[in-house]
């Protein structure tokens, strides 16, 4: 068994704004926890993977094929498959969340390296 408490996860600034920390990850499925500030974008963008989550804290607007969904806490979501999605935290407050992405997903196309952090 692996345990990770989201007490003790370790986020990453991928785009500004947008905080990304790794969960428990299987062969099938992986978690991420998330957190989005407000007035942060995460882009839009798609991927082969289904994806599911649940807003903890916060709320958010999810844009989906154009298409915008307003979620909060206590909200569950799920993106198809290739669905182009993002996301926009119009609140005072910080959104967060779980996901999980099947299968698990390698590096988003949108996500900063570390390298483009430090040159600024």
């Amino acid at each position: 068994m692996e345990q990770l408490s989201t007490a003790r996860a370790e986020f990453e600034e991928v785009a500004d704004g947008v905080h990304l920390a790794p969960l428990p990850a299987g062969k099938r499925a992986g978690m991420i926890y998330w957190r989005i500030e407000p007035g942060a974008t995460l882009p839009s963008h798609s991927h082969s993977n289904e994806q599911l989550g649940f807003v903890t804290d916060g709320e958010l607007v999810a844009i989906v094929e154009g298409t915008e969904y307003a979620l909060e806490a206590g909200d569950a979501y799920m993106f198809s498959s290739n669905e182009r999605h993002g996301a926009e935290n119009r609140s005072a407050d910080d959104a967060i969340g779980i996901g999980v992405l099947a299968p698990p997903r390698e590096e988003p196309d949108w996500r900063r390296t570390a390298s483009a952090v430090d040159r600024g």
